[in-house]
């Protein structure tokens, strides 16, 4: 078996401040599951830190590019040779996040070593760029474009690698039913499978048909992003964007258990849950509980 090896990738980097004077606190993601016993739970040994620069509200204006540019793209080569160095000795990383931005870490460790495809289990395509929309911004929201070669040189084409991830590679599950993303995400082959869509055809069965699909077609492998916003915000409120018709969590849990089986399967990371947002603490002790039960040792 595969050892698992969980890295802490604390950036809040890919999002723009909540409110004037605000940081986000989704870099607290890593600690608040290490807390709960995760790395026991799911049997894995630790990999380490990769602390990301400090956070510089600074004057950033609507316009300007992508927030926190230079320094997203200092973090990104620096998670990608975490990543890619348990990824070189057959471990399985689990990287806590963070925003949804570390997911450029590790797209680019995997372009490093070849064709790979991406599930993202999101309530949205974080696929914003000038394409369909006036402005970028936020890298939280944007990093699959960027992974797919859409965007400044400096973040989407790091080292000549432009693109990281092929559209015809990457996978969707759990963006709510209706989102305006969709069709053009349908244009491009990129599979999605909506809530509903989910539930109709049952999550175990959804996160199988995924596996079989990405662990094919001349892909190496794939990569597993789970983004903490996927959960309705009934049981996940401790998110920068929650966004109502999520899924539940053993729905969650039935989604990724088959995805992390599969051998196709190399890594994963978890993303946007903010303890500043969770004073009581239960949306983290779902969100351990959830990946716990998830992991074949769990």
């Amino acid at each position: 078996m595969r050892r698992t090896v969980i890295i802490d990738a604390p950036s809040n980097l890919g999002l723009r401040p909540p409110a004037p004077g605000e940081v986000p606190g989704c870099h607290g993601l890593a600690a608040a599951l290490r807390a709960r016993d995760l790395p026991r739970r799911i049997g894995a040994h630790d990999g380490g830190a990769v602390p990301a620069p400090a956070y510089d509200r600074g004057d950033w204006r609507l316009g300007d590019g992508v927030f926190h540019a230079p320094q997203l793209a200092t973090y990104t080569r620096r998670l990608a040779e975490r990543i890619g160095t348990f990824l070189d000795a057959g471990d399985f990383p689990v990287v806590l996040g963070g925003d949804c931005a570390i997911q450029l870490g590790a797209s680019l460790a995997l372009r490093r070593r070849g064709r790979y495809g991406l599930l993202a289990a999101d309530a949205s395509a974080d696929f914003r760029h000038l394409g369909n929309a006036p402005a970028v911004g936020a890298a939280a929201g944007e990093e699959v474009a960027i992974a797919t070669g859409r965007g400044q040189a400096d973040l989407a084409d790091i080292d000549g690698l432009r693109p990281y991830l092929r559209e015809e590679d990457i996978r969707y599950a759990g963006i709510r039913d209706g989102d305006e993303d969709i069709p053009e995400l349908a244009s491009l082959g990129m599979g999605v499978v909506t809530v509903a869509a989910l539930r109709e055809r049952g999550p175990d069965a959804v996160g199988a048909a995924l596996a079989e699909e990405l662990g094919g077609g001349g892909r190496a492998g794939y990569w597993v992003h789970c983004d903490a916003d996927v959960l309705d915000p009934a049981v996940m409120p401790a998110v920068d964007s929650p966004d109502p018709g999520g899924l539940e969590p053993d729905e969650l849990t039935e989604l990724l258990r088959p995805l992390l089986a599969h051998p196709g399967c190399v890594g994963l990371n978890v993303t946007i849950y903010d303890p500043d947002k969770d004073p009581e603490g239960t949306a983290g002790d779902t969100l351990a509980d959830l990946l716990a039960a998830a992991f074949p040792q769990g």
